[in-house]
């Protein structure tokens, strides 16, 4: 089976398998597997009518997300294992990530064994726009001083932006450095740099919508996001300059506010960070979505 690499081309062929299964995961996208391609060697290909999506790292070779079909096939699953078999000397790293719990009796009945991964999060996008009520009391505060008090323009992104947006994430990510020492946290921030550069270096080619707010001729705040279903938008990020009181609840709230037809908003998961908890349920899911990782079949004694 000859893989292939990944390349902006192979977006309208991903989106036609990824719609199929009709997903509420971020990582169900085109746009959210191809901004990895500086971090990961990510190849594909089509087997038993199922795209396969494998990442590959110095450590090893892993299927992003579960072949995508009109239906997962027992064969195609035993097969991908068995090509991830090949780059992995150890094959206990040889595992197929970000399984929806829809699909779990699957793997279950295969007797593979399925272990969960961090959730997501889903909120309703009439409740972040209006934000009533008392728990939404201070992003509404925040939102409104940012109103009252400062000048400002909000505006779709554009690549004349570009090194300003980079240059705005490396102050919050230097800032949010100095305020959380965890490992783990620093390495995030890092990655996610990396992969903010690929998604701008290849923007127009991608199905991205991006914003940005400036403040007496700076960029202060940017935001991109993309669709994942009819009914489902992600924001995949959303950076502010932090000394700007209610810049984050505003740039959240009016590009909420745009996004017409959809009916939830993924703002994806915490990778089991407290910090990043608290933040995410601020603004008051109305449903975590679980993701799993499975292994190996286990063996029977």
């Amino acid at each position: 089976m000859k893989l292939k690499k990944i390349s902006l081309k192979d977006r309208e062929i991903f989106n036609d398998y990824l719609a199929l299964a009709k997903p509420q995961l971020s990582v169900y996208a085109f746009e959210n597997i191809y901004i990895w391609r500086t971090l990961f060697n990510i190849q594909w290909a089509v087997i038993k009518d199922n795209l396969c999506v494998f990442f590959q790292d110095k450590i090893g070779c892993f299927l992003y997300i579960p072949p995508q079909g009109e239906t997962q096939k027992p064969e195609v699953i035993e097969e991908v294992f068995m090509i991830m078999d090949k780059f992995n000397s150890n094959k206990n790293i040889s595992r197929i990530e970000n399984i929806e719990e829809k699909d779990l009796s699957i793997y279950r009945d295969l007797g593979y064994e399925c272990k969960e991964k961090f959730s997501e999060y889903l909120c309703s996008k009439s409740e972040l726009v209006k934000l009533t009520g008392d728990r939404f009391k201070s992003k509404r505060s925040a939102f409104n001083y940012f109103v009252r008090n400062y000048e400002y323009e909000y505006m779709p992104f554009t690549l004349k932006y570009r090194d300003s947006c980079l240059k705005l994430y490396s102050q919050w990510m230097n800032f949010n450095k100095t305020k959380n020492e965890d490992s783990l946290y620093q390495g995030l921030l890092s990655d996610s740099r990396i992969c903010l550069e690929a998604l701008l270096d290849d923007y127009e080619g991608l199905g991205i919508i991006g914003r940005v707010v400036k403040m007496q001729q700076e960029i202060k705040a940017f935001t991109f996001g993309f669709k994942i279903s009819e009914d489902i938008f992600c924001i995949l990020y959303e950076i502010t300059d932090l000394s700007v009181k209610g810049l984050a609840q505003f740039i959240f709230r009016v590009f909420c506010k745009e996004l017409a037809g959809y009916k939830y908003i993924n703002i994806m998961d915490d990778s089991g960070l407290a910090n990043l908890k608290r933040v995410k349920l601020s603004y008051r899911p109305i449903k975590l979505i679980p993701s799993y990782i499975v292994t190996r079949k286990c063996k029977k004694t």
